[in-house]
């Protein structure tokens, strides 16, 4: 379907965007924010194209969601590598993504597309709600390019209009860094409490069968 070959596209544009951020020159560093941003928007392509074309299917709803990781994971951990955040987002995202994946896993073996695997609206608002989505994207964008434009600018000259920008950028970046993994958290919540919520009630379950028999 064109929907996943879009997805599977942006895996080697990552690719690129990592060497750049570690080889290139400045002025390719520069380049580099855009084509990041095009890689991070193609995961809103891909979805119009699949609800418009009416191939939206479970193997495509996970390839996003793996292809959403990959980036997530991959930059977290480059610019905590580079010295542009704390490496303690890359570790509560690891964790966060980690336990998230792993309990989805158990509803997609059922058959339960991973979105439609909450019960209360407050966790469907928090996890599938074009809101929630929509704005945690939104900050993942800003927040990764910001980041790569201001490693960009720090190679320049601190004289000039792009190194002397470097400084007051890092410092709102730092902070915008930090309420996009307060939204990840938040997202990803509902997915974690609810299904200790389900060995919760399989365990009361099974310990009441053991008091019948």
């Amino acid at each position: 379907m064109l929907a996943n070959w879009i997805t599977l596209s942006r895996l080697p544009l990552l690719l690129a965007c990592t060497l750049i951020l570690y080889l290139g020159p400045p002025p390719v560093q520069l380049a580099g924010v855009a084509l990041l941003f095009v890689g991070l928007m193609l995961d809103t392509v891909d979805g119009m194209v699949a609800r418009r074309t009416g191939q939206t299917s479970l193997i495509g709803s996970v390839l996003d969601i793996a292809a959403d990781r990959t980036y997530e994971l991959v930059l977290w951990v480059c610019f905590a590598d580079l010295g542009l955040i704390p490496m303690a987002i890359p570790l509560i995202v690891v964790a966060r993504t980690t336990l998230t994946d792993a309990f989805r896993s158990i509803g997609v073996g059922q058959g339960t597309a991973p979105f439609a695997q909450h019960r209360t609206a407050l966790a469907r608002f928090l996890v599938g709600s074009s809101t929630m989505r929509i704005g945690y994207s939104a900050s993942k964008v800003v927040t990764f390019c910001g980041l790569a434009l201001t490693h960009a600018a720090s190679r320049f000259p601190a004289e000039t209009i792009l190194g002397g920008a470097a400084e007051p950028l890092m410092a709102g970046l730092k902070v915008l860094a930090w309420v996009t993994v307060l939204i990840c958290v938040l997202r990803g919540l509902p997915v974690i409490l609810g299904w200790l919520r389900r060995v919760g009630d399989n365990s009361r379950l099974v310990a009441g069968h053991a008091i019948v028999d």
